[in-house]
């Protein structure tokens, strides 16, 4: 009788940052970054900024490009797959009202890294899935002052997508170092931050290290 081949471990989750809605000093923040990228791993950098010109845009990622790639940070950029493409990010988080993933695949080829928001819904999920996305969003999971939410998933979304899908689930929202490790454990293949790193008192590469202990210490 041929035997069942093991299942390989899930990989620990990691942390994936993105950036304050609005950075007034790119050099200021830059530096910030670079403090918060040498604190410890992180997965993958979005620079979300929805408020911003295209040509806010397309600065933000030409200073803040090089300072995570240089880290073997993934650079992420929210909503636009064509800033994204013409600019050289790794890749675009996409909304439910954005493109589609095929719109942003066609603008940026078969490499790119193409995640999708999809709130609290497993079938908005399976639907970015289908479409080829490399990784699917839940949240906000706790308030967060970073945008309006309005969908609470449980943490129980995670789980379940974790044992019927391959692809990675990103949980995001109010997420900090007291409560990353639960979300892990319920499935997160990431944990999406901001505000906590950001705003933390002790500055992002204490923030940083104080994530990334939790996530190693609770797998």
């Amino acid at each position: 009788m041929a035997r069942t081949p093991p299942i390989p471990p899930r990989p620990p989750c990691r942390l994936y940052l993105i950036t304050p809605p609005a950075i007034p000093d790119l050099d200021a923040f830059a530096r910030d970054l670079e403090a918060a990228l040498d604190a410890g791993e992180v997965a993958a950098l979005q620079i979300r900024l929805k408020e911003a010109d295209d040509a806010t845009v397309l600065a933000a990622v030409a200073a803040l490009k090089p300072v995570a790639q240089a880290r073997g940070v993934a650079v992420i950029l929210n909503d636009r797959p064509d800033l994204a493409a013409c600019s050289g990010c790794d890749g675009v988080h996409l909304g439910q009202s954005d493109a589609s993933v095929a719109e942003a695949r066609r603008l940026m080829g078969p490499e790119a890294m193409i995640g999708v928001t999809c709130h609290d819904s497993r079938e908005l999920a399976m639907e970015a899935a289908e479409a080829g996305a490399d990784y699917v969003a839940f949240g906000a999971f706790f308030p967060t002052a970073t945008k309006a939410t309005t969908h609470r998933p449980e943490p129980e979304v995670l789980t379940i997508w974790q044992e019927t899908v391959e692809i990675p689930c990103v949980a995001i929202g109010g997420i900090t170092a007291a409560n990353a490790a639960d979300l892990a454990r319920a499935g997160a293949d990431f944990v999406a931050v901001s505000a906590a790193v950001w705003s933390h008192p002790q500055g992002p590469g204490a923030a940083v290290a104080e994530i990334v202990a939790v996530l190693t210490v609770n797998p």
